[in-house]
């Protein structure tokens, strides 16, 4: 379904992504694990068209999208979870869910997707007319992950999903990555949390210093005893 192939990625002067080849199949969850700084989100934010990549291929679907404009790649069915959630704070939790139908003109599809994020998030319901801004971090998560849902995706990009949360909350929005999965959204998955990543993910990718430097299935990954003492507490 995507495929990366020998992108750099710069910020000005400074090399954030060298030379990364990932792909990630049809549904699947891949996640990328790795330190802070390590060029998870960099990559994240290449692949939904923040970021322009110096050199290499971006294609989805089988078609290019290196160097797409944002909006071309959203419409192309890849939603992105921004880090830190990004929610619209002076808009209702409803008016942010509706932005993330803006692309779509399937008013009844919509509004059937709505009720299903209400399902799958019933705090969410309860809080429908309230101020995004005026909710807790986990409620905040639980929109943005919403609000992406929204667009329809094929594929769903989530950076760093449980950060900050309550290991209760954390729980939760894992078993909504899995449902999501389940209803058909193929998942990449940016993650500090490599236990919790790796128990929902097919496969997984290990990103030092902007490089690629080890992937396999995650079984392989938990066993490894170089991913154990890096990124699983020994």
């Amino acid at each position: 379904m995507l495929k990366v192939e020998n992108i750099d990625v710069f910020y000005g002067n400074i090399q954030a992504l060298h030379n990364v080849t990932i792909e990630v199949n049809e549904g699947e969850i891949v996640t990328l694990i790795g330190a802070n700084g390590a060029g998870k989100s960099t990559l994240l934010k290449t692949l939904s068209g923040l970021l322009k990549p110096k050199k290499g291929k971006i294609e989805f679907l089988g078609k290019s999208i290196s160097g797409k404009a944002a909006q071309t790649i959203v419409k192309s069915g890849i939603s992105h979870v921004p880090e830190g959630r990004r929610v619209f704070s002076n808009l209702t939790v409803e008016e942010n869910l509706e932005l993330g139908a803006f692309l779509r003109k399937d008013k009844a599809g919509i509004s059937s997707d709505l009720n299903k994020v209400y399902e799958t998030f019933p705090r969410l319901l309860e809080r429908k007319k309230q101020l995004s801004g005026t909710l807790s971090g986990g409620e905040q998560q639980m929109l943005a992950i919403g609000r992406a849902i929204m667009a329809k995706p094929k594929l769903v990009l989530l950076d760093e999903p449980s950060m900050g949360l309550a290991p209760l909350m954390v729980q939760t929005i894992f078993k909504v990555i899995e449902e999501i999965n389940n209803d058909g959204a193929t998942v990449l998955l940016v993650e500090q949390n490599a236990h919790m990543a790796l128990s929902v993910a097919n496969r997984g990718y290990v990103i030092e210093t902007g490089k690629v430097v080890l992937s396999g299935p995650s079984a392989e990954l938990q066993s490894s005893e170089e991913v154990k003492l890096a990124y699983l507490g020994g």
